[in-house]
């Protein structure tokens, strides 16, 4: 449905992030974020200072939901128009995947990665049999001798 045609009831009833969406939609390209809430603002009928006071808010939302993505220079835009490039170090080779392949790319890699490596741990330490054929336990008094 588009939003010329719904009636103001209807549209205080939808989220920013359902208006927000309606708009990018409807415009087709990347908006700034100022531009898209002030639209918003007058579709609902808010003031200036309702504007001046919700923008933080909105851009929390535009920043957090999954079906934006953030742009440059302060614009935003619907995350399914756009493709994410994934680097890999390893190989130095650049990817473009959709936004749900790389979920599952970064998924895989953050498990294959030692996160909780703990330079005390035993279970880090790996050394030959070689090395500890001339190793000596001692006992305190030994020791102390």
């Amino acid at each position: 449905m588009k939003l010329k045609n719904m009636s103001r009831e209807e549209l205080e009833m939808l989220s920013y992030a359902e208006l927000a969406s309606l708009i990018l939609t409807e415009n087709k390209k990347k908006m700034k974020i100022a531009e898209v809430f002030k639209k918003i603002c007058d579709l609902l009928g808010l003031s200036d200072t309702e504007y001046e006071n919700g923008i933080s808010e909105f851009f929390e939302i535009i920043s957090t939901n999954k079906l934006f993505t953030v742009l440059a220079g302060g614009f935003c835009d619907l995350k399914v128009r756009h493709k994410t490039k994934v680097i890999l170090d390893e190989d130095e080779e650049e990817v473009v995947v959709d936004e749900e392949e790389e979920t599952e790319e970064v998924e895989e890699e953050t498990e294959d990665e030692d996160i909780f490596y703990d330079e005390d741990s035993d279970d880090d330490d790996v050394c030959d049999d070689d090395e500890l054929q001339d190793f000596v336990i001692l006992d305190e008094d030994e020791a102390n001798s």
